[in-house]
């Protein structure tokens, strides 16, 4: 066989081996219809959470029920016992790992951003024409009412306050924008990553790829299906349940307080006692089974609705009758030392400070971390329910920004307010943090009536709370089923309240601090959880279609250019070399 020959054998091969020859080839199979048929396979994803007849795991509720009652036991019959442990273990925590949640927490940030702002942002939760399910001004009020509750009711004014008293490591007393920004710190984008990155995996992995809506399932990527349906998988989501609970009862335990001082500062009782306590959490628990008993639709629907007509009118009443000028000074003041002091704040530690700055930090930022940690199984499947068919650009960014600027205003209108009245000699300090809201209300005209509706919103707050966190952590143990059980959350509410009156009791004069104590000791494992999670995260969208579809579109037409440019500079040589062939053939005819 001849050279030539040869060559024209390999032809055809060398052709398909390029750009171009794959456009040819792909040109020639559309014309024959061998394309027809190829569709994107998450168009016919077969949704695994709708399935009606999902089976309670038993499995996840059996231990987690004695544990659960274990725990209430122990610190109803050896309080003392209790308390020391959770005191020594919170200790330990600090001392050994307070590290691991502030690091993390901006590690969390960092991430969500980087996803948004990356190729994976184009990526849909859902089919890829699926369009959203809500309207974007629908998702934005949904977002704000998951971003409202009673953190902020209880915050709203004593964070700020405290902060512009009491300084942070490395400030002074009495500076407004570190005050402010600090809180900022502890309220915007930080708590909304990690919801994001629970949302994101949940959202992602049910809508996009028709899993279980159970956080195990984001973890497949890692530990593989069978896994994830087998002991580790109920391990993960038996954590989830276990840190919701704790999380949820923290709010309840502080909603019950604030409650009790409302009642008290409204002069509907003389003292706030321990009685007083357990009955008020009685009543809502009651409030709170009724509402979860009758159905999604009918019960935390309309409770959320007022929720938000009442947190509005609250707001723009201390907005009104409060300092507004000042208010409205307090929003660039907030927002700009928040992004100036962010890296300071980002990585202040036990031993910033001059070493002074680990009481700070396990009484606020690292309590935060560890609260919102154990909200992310409940608020990350609620931004998850509601953000399917939005990219995930749409939803990283929606998240991180929309709650963060609420409560932005939230905190300069009540924060700035109580910092105003302090520097004009009208104090609302009182005798603990419960009772400032009420003080703050008091100062304003119509303040009384104000104050009751403040003790109504709290009591409402506490219902939906409960009602919400029980319906998924229902969800999670039978599962992944989208409308759970109705018993099977009353029994998860109960624990959950159950396991606050416990922490109020318990924790006697020092309920605060002891609810802070125990809500960081029971989460802290959590976090290991959802450090994998991103692992987890950009593994499984590292195989999108989508994704995969733009690196061979980039990489094809990066190819076809080279072709195309080297087609391009041998016509030119040929040009040029024809060019100086004329040009020596006329001067060998002219000699």
């Amino acid at each position: 066989m001849s050279q030539r020959d040869e060559k024209q054998e390999h032809q055809p091969e060398a052709q398909e081996a390029t750009a171009t020859g794959e456009l040819a080839a792909l040109i020639a199979a559309d014309q024959r219809g061998d394309l027809s048929d190829v569709t994107m396979p998450e168009n016919n994803v077969e949704m695994q959470s709708d399935v009606e007849n999902a089976p309670v795991s038993w499995s996840i509720v059996a231990p987690l029920s004695i544990i659960i009652v274990a725990i209430v036991a122990w610190a109803l019959a050896a309080t003392e016992s209790f308390n020391t442990f959770a005191s020594e273990a919170f200790a330990w925590l600090m001392d050994n790992f307070g590290w691991a949640f502030i690091f993390f927490g901006t590690v969390f940030v960092i991430f969500i951003l980087v996803i948004a702002l990356s190729k994976f942002g184009s990526i849909r939760l859902g089919a890829d024409d699926e369009q959203p399910e809500f309207r974007t001004t629908s998702w934005i009020a949904m977002m704000f009412a998951a971003g409202m509750g009673i953190g902020l009711m209880f915050f709203g004014a004593s964070e700020p306050l405290a902060m512009y008293l009491d300084g942070v490591p490395g400030h002074e007393p009495h500076e407004v924008g570190t005050a402010m920004g600090q809180t900022m710190f502890h309220w915007t984008l930080h708590p909304w990553a990690l919801y994001a990155v629970v949302g994101l995996a949940i959202a992602y992995s049910t809508f996009r790829l028709g899993r279980k809506q159970l956080l195990s399932s984001a973890f497949v990527p890692l530990i593989g299906q069978e896994r994830a349906d087998g002991w580790l998988g109920k391990l993960i989501d038996g954590f989830a349940i276990f840190a919701t609970i704790f999380g949820t009862a923290c709010s309840l335990g502080l909603g019950a307080l604030q409650i009790s001082s409302g009642l008290e500062a409204s002069g509907f009782v003389n003292n706030a006692s321990t009685t007083l306590i357990v009955g008020i959490v009685a009543v809502l628990t009651l409030a709170f089974l009724l509402s979860a008993m009758s159905g999604v639709s009918k019960g935390i629907q309309w409770l959320s609705n007022f929720n938000m007509v009442i947190a509005a009118l609250l707001a723009i009443f201390v907005f009104v009758f409060g300092p507004t000028v000042s208010i409205l000074n307090m929003l660039p003041t907030s927002v700009g030392t928040y992004l100036s002091q962010f890296f300071e704040m980002a990585a202040r530690t036990a031993e910033s400070a001059d070493g002074t700055a680990g009481e700070f930090l396990s009484g606020w930022t690292i309590f935060y971390w560890a609260w919102w940690a154990s909200w992310t199984p409940f608020v990350g499947t609620f931004l998850a329910r509601i953000s399917r068919g939005r990219t995930i650009r749409e939803f990283c960014l929606g998240v991180l920004l929309v709650p963060s600027g609420v409560s932005t205003v939230w905190f300069a209108i009540f924060g700035g307010t109580a910092i105003k009245l302090e520097q004009t000699g009208q104090s609302i300090t009182g005798d603990s943090n419960e009772e400032q809201l009420f003080n703050l209300l008091h100062t304003l005209p119509g303040g009384f009536f104000m104050g009751i509706f403040a003790v109504i919103l709290l009591g409402t707050f506490f219902i939906t709370s409960a009602d919400s966190a029980s319906t998924v952590m229902a969800s999670l143990s039978q599962n992944g089923k989208t409308n759970p059980s109705p018993w099977l959350a009353a029994v998860w509410g109960l624990a959950t309240a159950g396991v606050g009156l416990v922490m109020l009791i318990a924790g006697g004069s020092d309920a605060l601090n002891n609810l802070q104590n125990v809500t960081i000791v029971a989460v802290a494992p959590f976090l290991i959880i959802l450090v994998a999670l991103m692992f987890a995260i950009v593994k499984d969208i590292s195989n999108d279609s989508i994704y995969l579809a733009q690196k061979e579109q980039e990489r094809f037409a990066r190819q076809l250019a080279i072709e195309r440019r080297a087609l391009r500079d041998q016509a030119e040589f040929e040009r040029r070399r024809k060019q100086v062939a004329g040009v020596f053939k006329g001067s060998s005819k002219s000699k």
